[in-house]
């Protein structure tokens, strides 16, 4: 069945599907007001400890314990206002922060999706960079700009928007490369879902967190894709309310493959949750 599902995908030009299992699902709390809002995360190369960002500039760092592969509790550091260049404090503007990536080196990067632009810190507690940006991000949409973040192993960054433009308009992949910007590629939009986080898996492959509000909860979506923007799969479609608002993935590798972690944006609503999701990777 699953061979006839991929030639009809391939036959009719539509992404195969993949079918991830469930590892498990944790809710995260902290006595902090400041908690929530998470909009991604990135996961070190052994999954045990993370760094995670929040849509209004702050970072947090974490421990996972886990038992039997599930996380069964988190030990996490202080949370971490960004600060600007110089040290100064950020406006609402510039505070909406959505994507993140790390580079070998240690650099974290930032993208905004009011300000239309990415940043870099030395740190977690450093100043950040002057807006990279580039005149491509002119016409974007106000609050719906860039979303997603990623950096493959060369140390080149792609970002994407969380809005395309129209419905039947794909979305364009845009990225920095040894300080030039170009756009590689795009995504075709497939239904109501737009696009929430990216990364890039030690498979080299650009793997992108998409999400649909359907009134009373959402639902979410995990396409994988080359490079080059071929191959596309389907490996996740969850069904309404199966997961809260998922915004954060990272893709990283244990011993028995690909594992993919997602964090939920609780918007600081009593009925939200800050959920954290791990499937296994199957294909």
């Amino acid at each position: 069945m699953r061979l006839i599902t991929m030639l009809c995908a391939l036959f009719f030009g539509l992404p195969v599907r993949s079918e991830p299992v469930l590892i498990g699902s944790y809710t995260w709390t902290l006595d902090d007001p400041r908690f929530g809002g998470f909009s991604a995360i990135e996961l070190s190369d052994d999954g045990d400890s993370f760094l995670a960002l929040s849509d209004r500039a702050m970072f947090i760092t974490g421990q996972f314990t886990r038992a039997d592969g599930q996380i069964t509790g988190i030990t996490a550091g202080p949370i971490v206002t960004m600060t600007g260049p110089g040290g100064r404090a950020l406006t609402r503007a510039q505070s909406d922060s959505e994507g993140l990536a790390i580079g070998a080196d240690g650099t974290i990067y930032v993208s905004y999706e009011w300000t239309h632009g990415i940043g870099s810190f030395a740190a977690i507690d450093a100043p950040g960079s002057d807006l990279i940006t580039t005149p491509a991000f002119d016409g974007m949409q106000t609050n719906a700009s860039l979303e997603a973040l990623a950096i493959d192993s060369d140390g080149a960054l792609y970002t994407i928007p969380e809005r395309s433009g129209a419905a039947t308009q794909p979305f364009t992949v845009y990225r920095l490369r040894d300080g030039i910007w170009d756009q590689p590629f795009s995504i075709a939009r497939r239904g109501a879902f737009l696009v929430a986080g990216a990364d890039i898996g030690p498979d080299g492959r650009l793997y992108v967190l998409e999400r649909d509000f359907l009134g009373i909860g959402f639902r979410s979506r995990v396409r994988r894709f080359d490079l080059t923007g071929g191959n596309e799969a389907v490996l996740l479609e969850t069904r309404l309310r199966q997961h809260d608002n998922l915004e954060g993935i990272s893709i990283w590798q244990d011993d028995q493959g690909l594992r993919m972690t997602l964090i939920s944006d609780d918007n600081f609503r009593a009925f939200q949750r800050t959920e954290i999701v791990e499937y296994r990777l199957t294909d």
